[in-house]
């Protein structure tokens, strides 16, 4: 069960997503915020054509973790879920 500072941060950390994904989706690609845990990680998980793309770790180091950190400091850390970075 999520509390109400939990549903607060996941809305920020979506609104926060939302420019990016334009982005991402012109090549193929997409983002879905799963969850923002009790201790403050985002877990994202990259979709569609991002899932093999070979720049998919600066992808998400770059784009998608430093947004979210930057819009939503309270957040500790965003992990990848359901695939692999590749380095």
């Amino acid at each position: 069960m999520q509390t109400s500072t939990q549903t607060s941060l996941f809305n920020k950390v979506n609104d926060a997503l939302a420019d990016i994904k334009v982005f991402v989706k012109e090549d193929g690609g997409d983002l879905e915020l799963l969850e923002v845990t009790a201790d403050k990680i985002a877990k994202v998980e990259l979709k569609g054509a991002c899932t093999s793309c070979s720049m998919n770790n600066m992808t998400f180091k770059a784009g998608v973790e430093e947004a979210i950190k930057r819009a939503v400091p309270e957040i500790i850390s965003v992990e990848a879920v359901g695939f692999q970075l590749i380095k």
